[in-house]
């Protein structure tokens, strides 16, 4: 695909992936739950949806920018299932507008380091690069941050935990991944896809607050958790 055209309509876009008529009609979260980043109705009373599945101890804060729908999960799944490079850009580019909006609300103070969630070196030499390192090169552009990609590995093959249930996630991710990295006082992003249950990217935090760091906050793409209930709803 040509730089600077849209991975959705084909259009040309400018320097970006996705042209500014596309990025008005996606699924953008416009009020998330202040925990768990699952999207909030307009007239949901509170702050959080009080069914935070995905928080996780050590973890303060987890962002999405999206709702997992079309076509957002196309995208997804072609950058990370079709090996296609430029999709991945294209949503790192999408999670940068929304943490640029949320940054100029106030409502988000730019961590030290940012750290993509690593694939395990088969997964890796098979797909051909890491998703989440894609993903992160615009905000690292943007916000001026350096990326981690060495001193974190994946050292466990994994199953897709997209294959998995909620329990045998959190049983699939444990042990998985190895903090060698200086990262002590640091306050860490960790970057991924998509939240789903929140257990690949709260096990590598577990890791890195081990290893020092001072706080973990993660971003995601994508949120697949299902919105909370509108406020007077049964």
């Amino acid at each position: 695909m040509l730089t600077g055209q849209c991975v959705l309509c084909g259009l040309m876009a400018g320097r970006c992936n996705v042209c500014s008529g596309c990025r008005s009609d996606l699924p953008w979260i416009r009020r998330p739950c202040r925990l768990c980043g699952a999207p909030l109705p307009p007239d949901f009373a509170g702050l959080a949806c009080g069914r935070c599945r995905v928080v996780a101890a050590g973890v303060d804060r987890f962002r999405a920018a999206l709702v997992y729908e079309y076509p957002v999960n196309d995208l997804v799944i072609r950058a990370k299932f079709q090996s296609r490079e430029e999709y991945a850009r294209a949503l790192g580019e999408l999670l940068e507008v929304h943490l640029r909006a949320a940054r100029f609300r106030g409502d988000l103070t730019l961590p030290d380091v940012l750290v993509p969630v690593p694939l395990h070196r088969k997964r890796l030499a098979r797909r051909g690069f890491n998703q989440a390192e894609a993903i992160a090169r615009p905000l690292a552009i943007r916000f001026h941050l350096p990326v981690l990609n060495r001193g974190c590995r994946r050292v466990v093959n994994t199953i897709e935990q997209s294959a998995l249930a909620g329990a045998a996630r959190r049983t699939n991710i444990r042990g998985a991944f190895r903090v060698s990295a200086n990262v002590g006082g640091a306050r860490v992003a960790v970057v991924d896809d998509v939240l789903t249950t929140g257990g690949t990217a709260s096990a590598l935090a577990r890791e890195l607050l081990a290893a020092g760091a001072e706080s973990v906050e993660v971003w995601a793409v994508a949120c697949s958790c299902r919105p909370a209930q509108r406020s007077g709803a049964n």
